[in-house]
C-alpha cells in the first residue's frame, strides 16, 4: 500500500513503537517485574546489531530498515544511517556527528545490558528463617 494515509500511519507507528522500544531497552531494568522482558529485548537488539549485522552491516535493525522503506515511499531522502540520529533530528531539530551518536548509542545500550544481566542473575540474599 502506498496511499498517503497508510504511509503516514505506518510512519507514526514506527516512530512510536521503535522509540518506545529504545526507551524500554534503556530503562526497563529499573522495574523488577520487567527485568526478564528487558533482558530479552536488549539481547535481541544486540543479536540484531551483531549477527544480522554480518549480512546487513554493523548495527542493523529491521525496524529502522522497515521505517526507512516507509519514509522513502513518502519521498523522504537523506536519511542517516542511525535511527537515533534520525530521532534527534526529527524530534529535537539538530544534528550530532554520527560518531558521537554511535558511541552514545552503543555505550548506553551496553550499560543497560550489563545492568540487566547483573540484576537478572545476581544471587538473592538468603532468608534467616
Amino acid at each position: 500500500m502506498n496511499s498517503p494515509l497508510f504511509l503516514d500511519i505506518a510512519d507514526y507507528f514506527f516512530l512510536t513503537f521503535h522509540s518506545a522500544l529504545i526507551v524500554f531497552n534503556l530503562f526497563a531494568w529499573i522495574w523488577r517485574a520487567l527485568r526478564k522482558w528487558h533482558l530479552l529485548t536488549i539481547s535481541l537488539t544486540f543479536v540484531s546489531w551483531t549477527l544480522l549485522g554480518i549480512w546487513y552491516g554493523w548495527g542493523y535493525c529491521p525496524l529502522t530498515d522497515w521505517h526507512w522503506d516507509i519514509l522513502r515511499k513518502k519521498g523522504v531522502t537523506g536519511l542517516p544511517n542511525s535511527y537515533i540520529s534520525y530521532l534527534i533530528e526529527r524530534l529535537l531539530g539538530f544534528t550530532l556527528p554520527p560518531e558521537t551518536v554511535d558511541i552514545l548509542t552503543l555505550g548506553l545500550a551496553l550499560l543497560a545490558l550489563i545492568i540487566s544481566i547483573y540484576l537478572n542473575f545476581k544471587k538473592k540474599p538468603r532468608s534467616n528463617q
